[in-house]
Parts: C-alpha cells; sequence; structure tokens
C-alpha cells in the first residue's frame, strides 16, 4: 500500500514545483524529495528577510540554511499548533489556546508564555504577540533571577553583596543580564577576589629595607630614571677627553651652534639645546652641580632635592661611580613594583582592598549565580516562545522563497535576494541583487543569458556602500556603459550614488534584436565616416602645410608664363564614365522592371530583406530569452540552486519599467528645433516616383493614355543561298 502523501504541484515561471498550501504541507516537507526542491541552500546574509528567523533556523551555525534545517523548523512549529493552517497566515499574533498542550514541548510552551505576560503585567491576556517575546529586557527586567548565570547588584539585598558585584563590575568586568542590566557571573567575580588577594600581599611586601628614600622612593626613582641617559652621555664625553685631550673641543657644545640659534628667541629652541651635552665635560669625569645645561636644569634641580642633596649632602659636584651607587640603591624597590599583582584592584588603596577581602562577600555572590542557574530551563523556555514566535511569523514566507520561489514570481511581493530599485536611463530595474563574492560572478552571471548592470553604491547621509547586480529586461542599451551614473534605492527607501562598473551583455528582448543590426551598421558606418573624414581633414591640413612651406614664387612674370600648363581634360576618361553610368543605370531599370512585374513582389522583397537581416538576430534573441535563468546568479552568491529559475519574455518585461510621457496638445517649447518641410517633401516624391514606376513597369497606367511599349528584339534576316546549276529534282538517266 502506498502511503507516501499526496502533494499537489503547479507551474510557476515555466517551471513545475511543488504547491505549499496548508499547513499539512509543510508538515509533510521532510516526505517531500529532495531533488523537488528548488533551493538546497541559503546564506543567512545578505537577505532582505528578518535576521533573527534566519539565525533560528541555521541551527549548526554555519552561515547557510540547509534542507534538514527547514525540515526541523517545519515539524517542530507544526507539531506544538493545534491549526496549522496558522502558519500560512503570516501573523505575528497566536492566540495561547492554538497551543498544542498535548505535546510536551507545546505545554512548555504555553506555560512559558503565560509567564512572559505575567512578567509583562499582561496576566490575563488570552494572546501573545511578537513584540512581547521580542522584549528580553520587559520580560526580565521585574525578576532577580532568569536563568543565564549572570547576577546584578538587584538579585541581593545584602549591602556588602551589592557592594561586591558594583565593585567588580567597575573594576574587573561586566557581562549584560537578561534585564539588560550589567552584571557579573562565577569567572568575574572569582577573578576580583584574586586579584584582592594578590594586590594586598604585594603591597604588604613593601618593607622599609626596599625604600631607600621612604614614601618618596618612587619619586626618587622617577627622578633618577628622567636624566639617566643624559648623564652617561655626560661621563663617555669626559672619558674621551680624559683618553684624548684634544677631543675637548669635540665632545664640548660648539659654539657656533650657539651662534647660529641665537639672532632669535631662543626660548623657541630648547628642543635643539636640549641635545647639546648635561654639562661641560672636563678630563676629571666630575659633574659640577652649578653648570647644568639649561634645557636640562628643571629635571636636575628635582634629582638634587630628591636623592642628590640626601645622598651627597654638601657635595658640589659628583663622580661616576658616586652616581652608579645611587643607581644600585633602587635595586630592590624596581624588582618589588616589577611583581605587581591584583593592579586592576590597585585603585582601591590597599587598606579598602584589605577590609574587601577580609568581609569576603564571595561565596555569597557565587550562591546568588547558582540561585540563578537553577532557573535555566524555564528561562531558556521563555527563549523558546520567541522562537516559536518568529517561526510563526516568517516561515511560510521563508517556504516561498525557498521550495518554490513563489515571492519571486509574485506580482505583489519581492523575493528576498531582490536588494532595491535602479533608475537608470529613463527605466526602473525591480531586479537588483546583492553581491556577495564579485569573483564568482565573473564567471557564473554569463551563463543566465541575462543583461546585467554591474553597480558600486555609496550612500552620502550614511556613508553606507553595496554592490549590486541590476538585471536589464526590456528597452534598448545604446546608452548604457561603464562610468554611467544611476541611482539605487534599497528595500528601506535609503538612497545610494551608484555608477556601472562592468556590463554582462545579454538579449534583452525581440524588439532591441530586431533593429540591432542595423543600428550596429549605421553605427560602422558612422565609424568609418569619422575616420575617414578625420583622415582626409589631417591629409589636406598637412599637404597645405608642406606646400606652403616649401612653395616658392617666380623670379618674374616671364618665368610664370613660362610655365607648362597641364591640361587636366581628358575626353575619353570622361567618355568611359559616361558609359559605365548608362550600363549601371540600364541594370537597375532592368531590376526594378522585374521587381514591379506585380504588384505584391516589391513587398515580398522588402519582407524577404528585413528577414534576412533581422531574423537570425531576432530567432537567437529569442532562444536565449526563453531560456533567461536567474539561478547562476544566486549560485554566485552562495545560494545551492536546485532548479531553474527561468525569467522568460513574459515575466521578464515586468521587471523592468520605462518612461511614458503623455502626448502634449500643444507644443510650446521655444528651443525646439525648426521642422523644414523639404523632407517630407522628398519622401512624398519619391513614394510618388516609386509608385509611378511600379504601375509603368506593370502596364496599369492604361487609363491615364499612357502604354509602356513592348520591348521589340530586333532580329537580322539570313542570306538567301546561290542558285545551283542542276535542279536536284531532275535525276541523271540511269544506264541500263
Amino acid at each position: 500500500m502506498d502511503n507516501k502523501y499526496p502533494w499537489s504541484f503547479c507551474s510557476i515561471g515555466g517551471v513545475t514545483r511543488v504547491k505549499i498550501s496548508s499547513g499539512e504541507d509543510v508538515a509533510h516537507l521532510g516526505e517531500l524529495d529532495q531533488k523537488l526542491w528548488t533551493v538546497l541552500s541559503c546564506p543567512v546574509d545578505g537577505l532582505e528577510f528578518d535576521k533573527k528567523t534566519l539565525t533560528l533556523l541555521d541551527t549548526d551555525k554555519d552561515g547557510k540554511i540547509r534542507v534538514y534545517e527547514v525540515v526541523a523548523a517545519a515539524e517542530w512549529i507544526t507539531s506544538v499548533l493545534k491549526d496549522k493552517d496558522l502558519i500560512l497566515k503570516g501573523s505575528d499574533t497566536l492566540p495561547l489556546n492554538e497551543l498544542n498542550q498535548g505535546v510536551e514541548a507545546g505545554a512548555r510552551l504555553y506555560n512559558s508564555a503565560k509567564q512572559i505576560l505575567a512578567n509583562l503585567g499582561k496576566a490575563d491576556a488570552e494572546e501573545i504577540t511578537l513584540a512581547d517575546s521580542s522584549d528580553s529586557v520587559a520580560i526580565f527586567s521585574g525578576t532577580k533571577f532568569n536563568g543565564d548565570g549572570i547576577v546584578t547588584a538587584d538579585s541581593t539585598d545584602d549591602e556588602a553583596v551589592k557592594e561586591a558585584i558594583n565593585q567588580t563590575v567597575a573594576l574587573v568586568g561586566s557581562k549584560t543580564d537578561r534585564s539588560g542590566v550589567a552584571g557579573v557571573d562565577a569567572d568575574l567575580i572569582t577573578a576580583f577576589y584574586d586579584a584582592l588577594a594578590a594586590y594586598v600581599a604585594w603591597a604588604e611586601a613593601k618593607t622599609k629595607d626596599i625604600l631607600p628614600f621612604g614614601d618618596d622612593t618612587e619619586a626618587a626613582l622617577a627622578a633618577v630614571e628622567a636624566v639617566m641617559p643624559k648623564v652617561a652621555d655626560y661621563f663617555l664625553r669626559c672619558k674621551l677627553i680624559a683618553f684624548n685631550a684634544d677631543a675637548a673641543g669635540a665632545v664640548d657644545v660648539d659654539v657656533a651652534k650657539i651662534q647660529a640659534i641665537s639672532a632669535g628667541d631662543m626660548t623657541a629652541e630648547m628642543a635643539q639645546i636640549a641635545e647639546y651635552p648635561l654639562a661641560r665635560p672636563n678630563a676629571e669625569g666630575v659633574l659640577a652641580f652649578d653648570g647644568i645645561n639649561p634645557a636640562w636644569k628643571g629635571a636636575f634641580d628635582n634629582l638634587k632635592a630628591l636623592v642628590l642633596d640626601k645622598e651627597l649632602k654638601g657635595k658640589k659636584g659628583m663622580t661616576e661611580e658616586q652616581w652608579g651607587a645611587i643607581v644600585d640603591k633602587f635595586g630592590a624597590f624596581k624588582a618589588w613594583a616589577g611583581s605587581k599583582a591584583g593592579a586592576a584592584v590597585e585603585s582601591l588603596g590597599l587598606e579598602k582592598a584589605k577590609e574587601l577581602l577580609k568581609a569576603n562577600k564571595k561565596e555569597d555572590v557565587l550562591a546568588l549565580i547558582e540561585q540563578d542557574l537553577a532557573l535555566t530551563e524555564q528561562a531558556n523556555a521563555i527563549d523558546e516562545v520567541d522562537k516559536l514566535m518568529h517561526i510563526y511569523r516568517y516561515f511560510f514566507e521563508f517556504l516561498n522563497n525557498y521550495v518554490i520561489m513563489g515571492a519571486f514570481y509574485s506580482r505583489t511581493e519581492l523575493a528576498v535576494f531582490q536588494a532595491g530599485k535602479l533608475y537608470i536611463d529613463q527605466r526602473c530595474l525591480d531586479l537588483c541583487i546583492n553581491v556577495a563574492d564579485m569573483g564568482k560572478h565573473a564567471d557564473m552571471a554569463v551563463q543566465s543569458g541575462m543583461y546585467i548592470l554591474y553597480c558600486n553604491c555609496v550612500s552620502k547621509s550614511t556613508g553606507k556602500t553595496a554592490l549590486i547586480a541590476a538585471v536589464l529586461t526590456d528597452g534598448d542599451v545604446d546608452d548604457l556603459r561603464v562610468g554611467k551614473n544611476a541611482v539605487f534605492y534599497d528595500r528601506n527607501g535609503l538612497d545610494y550614488d551608484a555608477t556601472v562598473t562592468k556590463i554582462v551583455e545579454n538579449p534583452v528582448s525581440v524588439r532591441q534584436a530586431f533593429w540591432s543590426p542595423y543600428k550596429k551598421l549605421a553605427r560602422t558606418i558612422s565609424d568609418r565616416i569619422n575616420k575617414s573624414a578625420a583622415e582626409k581633414d589631417a591629409k589636406v591640413t598637412g599637404d597645405l602645410t608642406s606646400k606652403a612651406n616649401t612653395a616658392s614664387l617666380p623670379a618674374d612674370k616671364e618665368a610664370a608664363k613660362a610655365a607648362p600648363v597641364e591640361n587636366k581634360f581628358d575626353i575619353a576618361k570622361f567618355a568611359g564614365i559616361f558609359a559605365a553610368i548608362g550600363l549601371a543605370l540600364g541594370f537597375v531599370l532592368s531590376a526594378l522592371a522585374a521587381l514591379f512585374s506585380h504588384w505584391y513582389t516589391p513587398l515580398i522583397a522588402i519582407l524577404v530583406l528585413i528577414i534576412v537581416i533581422s531574423g537570425p538576430s531576432m530567432f537567437i534573441a529569442w532562444l536565449k530569452l526563453r531560456k533567461r535563468n536567474l539561478g547562476p546568479v544566486l549560485n554566485a552568491n552562495g545560494w545551492a540552486i536546485n532548479s531553474k529559475i527561468i525569467v522568460n519574455i513574459v515575466f521578464g518585461a515586468t521587471l523592468t519599467s520605462l518612461a511614458k510621457y503623455p502626448k502634449l496638445a500643444a507644443k510650446d517649447d521655444p528651443y525646439a528645433p525648426k521642422k523644414s518641410p523639404w523632407p517630407a517633401i522628398i519622401i512624398i516624391l519619391l513614394l510618388l516616383g516609386g509608385a509611378f514606376a511600379g504601375l509603368y513597369f506593370t502596364n496599369n497606367l492604361k487609363w491615364m493614355g499612357i502604354e509602356r511599349k513592348p520591348k521589340v528584339e530586333q532580329v537580322e534576316a539570313p542570306a538567301e543561298a546561290p542558285a545551283e546549276d542542276a535542279a536536284p529534282s531532275e535525276a541523271a538517266p540511269v544506264e541500263e
């Protein structure tokens, strides 16, 4: 017995597809042969669709929605609803009594929905909306615990615990609770108390033996380090003088340098002065305290007050050995400072850190977190209600863009891949698609058989950018080229400046294909005429210039008279030309006589000529237009298209709208070109002449007394044969 589900089918876009018209169809999607699906996978990003719904459908979070994920969603949503047909309405309101409490998932969703409504102050409501389930901040704002493992200061009434949570948020970091408030989890509170313990231990290790200058040790070290490179430079210069006294001038400050900057405001040259030695070097290697470079005077006075006056009290200078001993005194302090721990809580100070550590509310906070996590299942069920409402609202719309692609062929809907409208060259292109990978498009778009304009789009108001592929399905393409500007409007109405960057050429319509050969011929003739005219103009200009440069005037009038005059008239040449013209005219008249032998032969000739010229182009265009397929364009965007998405001639015409102007009753344009009657007169005369020739050569003007004389062929009579002496009838007697 065959228990297969009885699917219905329909024809959409010239292709037979399965029809999804009931909740039962949705429930049985798992039984639909995967070969019959229009789409096998689609990307989560780049679609004009509710982003959260797409994220919920992408259960494995790989950025693609595949058939098995769609089937799973279909089976789940239909299992928790009593009336499966409600999915087709796409409503954002769900009556609670429509939840199937006969199954565990449905009962859980019902209870969670009631909890959400109670939290929102709507305990008596009998239906829930998408807005209700989506407002997680409002849902959890009045709750102490919400199952996310994060607690806030509002989760407790203990002031000491509140302080521990607040200090953790302020100093270590925070996570956002479902209620929308900053809170802490187990990792953050543990890190806070670890930092407190480490900081207190480090701070208490600061004993007097590592503080050579008491409470001023840190400031004294900073003063030493501020001049340390300059002091080292000074003592090296002294060593060079002791090594070679002649080096004194080279290592000391050059007077010429001071002279170079002395003309202006020398306070503006302090950076230059700071490059001079700290003091004037000497062979003794003593740094005198009263001869310091003005640019370094402030830093050195600070060093002297904090360190030198204490270590070298009463001294007027110091040696390198004395300086080294001073620097070594900071060794223990630097080692302790370098081992600083718990820096995150250092701003509290040692006493406050010890107070918080002594109170030790860590376990209290962890207990609150455990209490919060106990409600995880209930809180997740509340999230599941939000999932239910999103899929309930958007799932059928998604199926219409996935299983059958019905939205694309609808007159009232837009497909999820249609990004907006492009206005260009007096037309509006409705089929515009966001391009994700230009490299793939370059290879695959040609296979679609569509005329595609690739455009870079920039919104001046928001700075947003977009790369789109706009499909042209009607009108001519004479004025479309790379670099042409246009305006693109996205689905939200935001406008972009668009520039054509690439064109994939294919037939647009049979009408355009009809005129294409003539336009190409006209373009070719125009190009050749322009090229020939330019070449002749250049040649004439060049010849005139050359002759003007090389011409020489005759010495006198006699020489001019003596010059021979060339006779340019050649009667034989002109006779040949007129003979050729006569032959050609005779041939043309003979052809016209044959053409107009019957009244209908000219029409047949014109029709045959049109078919010969435009027929192949129109036939090829007709074949290609019937096979235009959007599939390759979507495949290049990350879709996996399983069936052809045909854009035939009739449907294609609806995707591009052309400008239509009303006929003006009165033309009052003052700048309109004035019309000359001569073109119309010439055309009328040519038509009359053609009609007369046709009637004349077909001998149809007898009623006017005009009769075409029949063509008489002159034949030369044969010459008479000479008479013979004896008649052939008179036979000679026969001898017996």
